[in-house]
């Protein structure tokens, strides 16, 4: 298996579900045509996307494209100007972070941002703090080791010792230990090694799959994104430009030539430095 490559479902499931005309009703996250801003700029323009209940989805865009942003604007950083955002069928826009954590979201951000002078063990507690079900809790705590075995070596260690693909283990096991119906999860591979993406990549797909938990995934790495998620959502300067199911976007020429590296070539096999996307 390619460092590039992530065993996932199959797609075609995914595809018809939000084919289907019910689909709409099996969304655990909904946004409705979402304007966020930071000062007079504005950063995501009329967004509209949703993820359907056990499954990842993905928000594929270039560099400053918006991605961050518009997780920021579901978790309650960033109050949106416009738009709405809907957890499990409640209004959740503008909402305190805090209060959207209890409902059963997290979000792990982009850099990873753990608690550096606390254990590794501490930093995963972090993440329970919300729940009372402590047998739940330590089953939890026992599921993120098996998952990432060097947490529990290095569970009395400082996090802020770790590697930075170890750091962006704890981050993402810090989030499961909140028993979320959904994660959202910021450019999981950023820094990492080929390696280390593919193995967070990999926990990343058993943790939807073994515990029913939906993912909106934002990643710049478009190759391991589509192949891991099940929907995806193209972004470009702040609006969704095209979305399909991954299986389908894997075979759009716009697609594998601006996201994957599958570039065409001419008669001479000079490349076409002058294409346009065109989002067909």
């Amino acid at each position: 298996m390619s460092a590039d490559t992530v065993t996932s479902a199959p797609a075609s499931a995914a595809a018809a579900a939000v084919a289907d005309t019910g689909a709409a009703s099996q969304a655990v996250l909904r946004l409705a045509n979402v304007e966020s801003a930071y000062g007079p700029i504005r950063a995501i323009r009329g967004v509209s996307l949703e993820v359907i209940r056990g499954q990842i989805a993905t928000v594929l865009g270039s560099n400053g494209a918006g991605k961050t942003t518009i997780l920021k604007t579901i978790s309650g950083i960033i109050d949106p100007r416009r738009g709405s955002v809907e957890f499990n069928g409640q209004d959740i826009t503008a909402q305190d972070p805090a209060h959207i954590v209890r409902l059963g979201l997290s979000h792990v951000p982009e850099g990873r941002e753990v608690f550096p002078l606390l254990s590794v063990r501490d930093n995963l507690l972090m993440g329970a703090y919300t729940r009372k079900d402590r047998d739940g809790a330590a089953r939890d705590l026992e599921t993120v080791y098996r998952y990432f075995p060097i947490l529990k070596e290095r569970a009395a260690q400082n996090a802020g010792l770790l590697s930075g693909g170890q750091q962006q283990m704890l981050a993402i096991s810090r989030a499961i230990m909140a028993a979320p119906e959904l994660i959202l999860l910021d450019e999981p591979s950023l820094g990492l090694s080929p390696r280390l993406t593919k193995e967070i990549f990999e926990i990343v797909v058993r943790i939807n799959r073994e515990r029913g938990t939906s993912i909106l995934l934002v990643e710049q790495n478009a190759n391991m994104a589509l192949n891991a998620a099940d929907f995806g959502y193209v972004l470009e300067n702040g609006r969704i430009v095209m979305q399909d199911s991954c299986a389908v976007l894997r075979e759009k020429d716009d697609i594998k030539e601006f996201y994957l590296g599958m570039k065409e070539t001419g008669v001479r096999g000079e490349r076409r430095w002058k294409k346009k996307k065109t989002w067909r």
